[in-house]
């Protein structure tokens, strides 16, 4: 299956909804739900640049009061779209080992399947939508994972960071993985294949920008040998405010659209929006110097770039209706 290619391009703008900290054990264990008090105020920006967010909802979040509540109330509004994000520590049925970080793609397949049947119905009975749009915590995506979204009627997926690289650490690489949509192969998910499942890639490469088969060396690096680089100038670029300067986050956009490219995809977690609720904004001022960043990214690329934004499953209904 092919991806239409339109005039201008689509903008995702989507948001990993998990608990507090997510980076610690300690944080994982205890499962504070306060930065979903953070995310009206996200929406707000959001409708204000005509963005419909795509937030991916963990287990907790959607099953527990004070956050199913708030994300409830969003869904109302028809201005976002609710998705789903597996946390392997905090998805039923867990396991006490997989509090220290876990990837999804670690799981014995029985588990995995029956985690993602969990979440998927957990998103629906409490939050009133089932979700057909997904990442994979820490981005942990394998064959396995795409073949059960599909059983289950999920249109798109979007684990893939084409300069991801946690192979040290027992997680996947994404090296090589192009950065416009596709349908994955099930044996080797970084490769178009047979997938009925559409993978919207996180946009993401190195400034300057590189050949794809030098990139594809690069991301295979350690590091130690990946920060020696970016000290004589050769960085990766996101469109992640915490992770990228809002100067390199606007070039990568620019140079993306240049090429053609039909897509622009942002992530943040929740948890990023929150005073000390991750390792990025610590501090009050932190938060809003990545609110200052974040919208002037949003407003670069719908206003200047003339990008339409749409949520996942928006454009993965209309990659399919036309396959």
């Amino acid at each position: 299956m092919g991806i239409l290619i339109v005039p201008n391009p689509t903008f995702f703008l989507s948001v990993d909804t998990e608990a507090d900290d997510q980076w610690s054990v300690e944080g994982r264990r205890r499962l504070s739900l306060q930065n979903v008090h953070c995310l009206p105020r996200l929406q707000t920006l959001c409708e204000r640049y005509a963005v419909r967010p795509t937030y991916l909802v963990t287990h907790e979040m959607a099953t527990t009061p004070e956050s199913s509540d708030v994300l409830v109330q969003l869904r109302e509004t028809g201005q976002c779209e609710i998705g789903a994000h597996l946390h392997p520590w905090s998805s039923p049925p867990f396991r006490d080992e997989d509090l220290r970080g876990s990837y999804p793609c670690q799981l014995p397949d029985a588990l995995l399947e029956r985690q993602l049947i969990e979440l998927t119905e957990a998103i629906e009975n409490h939050l009133g939508v089932r979700p057909t749009s997904y990442r994979a915590g820490r981005y942990g995506l394998d064959g396995r994972i795409l073949q059960h979204l599909e059983s289950l009627g999920y249109l798109v997926d979007s684990s893939v960071d084409p300069l991801f690289n946690e192979r040290r650490l027992g997680g996947p690489s994404f090296a090589g993985a192009p950065i416009i949509p596709y349908y994955p192969d099930t044996q080797e998910v970084c490769r178009p294949g047979g997938s009925a499942v559409l993978e919207i890639p996180l946009s993401a490469e190195t400034l300057p920008r590189m050949p794809k088969f030098i990139e594809t060396s690069y991301v295979s690096l350690s590091p130690r040998r990946r920060g020696a680089l970016k000290r004589l100038g050769l960085r990766p670029a996101y469109l992640r405010p915490s992770y990228s300067p809002t100067s390199d986050a606007i070039a990568l956009a620019d140079g993306l659209v240049a090429r053609g490219v039909p897509t622009l995809n942002m992530m943040f977690h929740s948890s990023e929006l929150l005073p000390g609720g991750s390792p990025y904004n610590v501090e009050a001022d932190d938060v809003e110097r990545f609110y200052d960043s974040l919208e002037q990214i949003i407003g670069h690329i719908v206003t200047d770039l003339k990008a339409i934004p749409l949520t996942y499953s928006e454009f993965g209904a209309q990659q399919r209706s036309l396959c």
